[in-house]
């Protein structure tokens, strides 16, 4: 009878015991992960679809291309080598790779945080990184920028109907 009595007692501990210790196992880490500032989040950009009608902005006829979409600058080593139309690249130029645009399209580029725009000339194919939309050239992306030692930012792109 004792025996049958101990058995019973492990028995019953063990279970308790193994419960605890997956409930244990189971809850989350109080700590919470560290967010690294100068990372861009992964969130697909918001597409504006063409609308029929075209607004003016300053003389110019505008039609919205994308909101949100993420810009950067082309590096310094592209200086003086050839784009995809055939041109000579400068920094200095107000210019700027798009993956689809045609050749030749002229875009009004506005930085989202303060306002400031730059209007550019497609002349190259790029950015070749799934997360940018447009690359434009270092004197435009300055021109723009607000904090001049980034090396991406938030933009809205329009197209410019002539």
């Amino acid at each position: 009878m004792r025996n049958k009595k101990n058995i019973l007692f492990a028995t019953i501990a063990l279970t308790l015991i193994s419960g605890f210790t997956y409930v244990i196992s189971q809850t989350k880490p109080t700590t919470e992960p560290k967010i690294i500032q100068d990372t861009v989040k992964n969130i697909k950009p918001v597409i504006i679809p063409l609308p029929d009608s075209v607004f003016t902005d300053k003389g110019l006829k505008l039609r919205p291309y994308k909101k949100n979409a993420h810009a950067s600058y082309y590096a310094d080593r592209f200086n003086g080598k050839r784009t995809a139309n055939g041109s000579r690249f400068n920094n200095n130029s107000y210019t700027a790779a798009h993956k689809k645009l045609p050749f030749g399209t002229r875009v009004k580029v506005t930085n989202e945080a303060n306002g400031k725009f730059v209007i550019v000339k497609i002349t190259d194919r790029g950015p070749f990184v799934k997360t940018r939309e447009i690359d434009l050239s270092k004197r435009a992306f300055m021109d723009i920028s607000k904090n001049k030692g980034a090396g991406a930012m938030k933009v809205t792109i329009e197209t410019i109907i002539e």
